[in-house]
């Protein structure tokens, strides 16, 4: 099975560290955020409205964080291809993905032509 080069290897794990640090990071951020996230929420007897406006926010805000712990998901799994040394692979096919694809989409698991056909 070829591979990529250990120094594009390296350099592919040291950005999805970098990109799972600013996700972890922006997920705790959302979590503080969130008007539920505040323990005196509870006692406060806010309007209706207010409490309305509340809920909403708060489902943006679990929307987002779902979204991005889904993203952190694919990074960590890209990490342990990496490391297992089947990154670069389509779990479809078994061909390699283009470097084009995986240079815009780092987290790819399937070629082009398998991701065309999935849909």
């Amino acid at each position: 099975m070829q591979s990529f080069p250990k120094d594009v290897l390296e350099s592919i794990q040291h950005h999805l560290e970098e990109e799972k640090k600013r996700v972890s990071a922006r997920i705790a951020e959302l979590r503080l955020q969130d008007p539920f996230s505040d323990p005196e929420r509870l006692n406060d007897n806010a309007a209706s409205d207010a409490e309305a406006s509340e809920e909403s926010s708060h489902d943006r805000f679990a929307a987002l964080v779902t979204q991005l712990t889904d993203q952190l998901k694919e990074i960590e799994s890209a990490q342990a291809r990496v490391s297992d040394g089947t990154y670069g692979y389509c779990i479809s096919c078994k061909q390699m993905i283009d470097t084009d694809r995986l240079a815009i989409l780092p987290t790819a698991t399937l070629c082009l032509h398998c991701e065309k056909n999935k849909k």
